[in-house]
């Protein structure tokens, strides 16, 4: 079991930029990973996903706008989001293997 927990949520203005991190209490090495989200009301839907090898993969609604990368040497998994939409408003989840989940972090963008 990993332990996660996510940071870098916070309120932006349509059109700006943040980063989210995710640090990981033990090697995510050779453990996939990913970046989901839950908007009030619905249900938990796939951000992004990057494999142990590297191999990414988005969801359309963001694909050009987000970039999910990892830093196996810090433990730590990342989404840089620019371009940023009041849809894009959600609570931010990091997951590995989609067995274990970090509580989140609030993201809200303005318009």
């Amino acid at each position: 079991q990993v332990r996660l927990v996510e940071s870098g949520g916070g309120l932006v203005q349509a059109g700006g930029s943040l980063r989210l991190s995710c640090s990981a209490s033990g090697s995510i090495f050779s453990i996939n990973m990913g970046w989901y989200r839950q908007a009030p009301g619905k249900q938990r839907d796939l951000v992004a996903t990057i494999t142990s090898g590297g191999t990414t993969n988005y969801a359309d609604s963001v694909k050009g706008r987000f970039t999910i990368s990892r830093d196996n040497a810090k433990n730590t998994l990342y989404l840089q989001m620019n371009s940023l939409k009041p849809e894009d408003t959600a609570v931010y989840y990091c997951t590995a293997r989609l067995l274990d989940w970090g509580q989140g972090t609030q993201v809200t963008v303005s318009s």
